[in-house]
């Protein structure tokens, strides 16, 4: 894992992680809002288990039973198309804009740069959650037991990784920029190195 923390690293160039975040922009605004209405179209009043943050087993029955038969096939098909690309997508963003502005922001040596590591366990449990979800629709009206209990408690730590992924995120950039202002603030026209550092003191 700290290899692979390392390499986020390397290859999170400008380039790259510009590429990630306009992909993702992109992504967000032109191709999920049809997914959606769709998704919302299959689901009704029922909820889905993607967007919901916790459900029981019992509940994701009653998904299976409210989507009926094609609502269910449309259900599966639909983790094995979109929802195979789009964690992909969010995940790219930000395991490079996390590798990106902690590199900035951080000493190298400090646990703040295995932060990219953190999406990679958010898509893990996503596509944990796609498969569990997927087969209690699948054997509908059979029972699923086990996968049933599992996939809301991977749905539930999905969210925690993501969401998690994107308040580091806010956090990474928020301190990138109050050093920023501070570095700018330091820099006081005539004054010399010792006297800024002085001024900064007295503050």
């Amino acid at each position: 894992m700290k290899r692979f923390s390392n390499w986020l690293r390397q290859i999170s160039n400008n380039w790259v992680t510009l590429s990630a975040l306009v992909i993702f922009l992109l992504f967000t605004a032109l191709v999920l809002p049809g997914q959606a209405a769709k998704a919302g179209a299959i689901a009704g009043n029922a909820g889905t288990p993607d967007l919901s943050f916790y459900y029981s087993a019992g509940d994701l029955y009653h998904m299976a039973e409210v989507y009926g038969e094609q609502g269910r096939a449309a259900y599966v098909k639909a983790r094995f198309t979109f929802d195979l690309v789009f964690p992909l997508v969010y995940t790219i963003f930000l395991t490079t804009s996390l590798s990106w502005v902690f590199i900035r922001t951080f000493k190298v040596d400090t646990r703040w740069q295995y932060a990219n590591l953190v999406p990679v366990l958010g898509i893990l449990f996503d596509y944990l959650e796609n498969l569990s979800a997927s087969l209690v629709m699948l054997r509908y009206p059979a029972r699923t037991i086990v996968i049933d209990t599992l996939a809301p408690v991977f749905t539930v730590i999905k969210w925690i990784f993501v969401n998690g992924s994107f308040v580091l995120l806010f956090v990474g950039v928020a301190v990138g920029i109050w050093q920023w202002r501070k570095k700018r603030g330091s820099k006081v026209p005539g004054m010399d190195a010792d006297q800024a550092a002085l001024k900064l003191d007295e503050k």
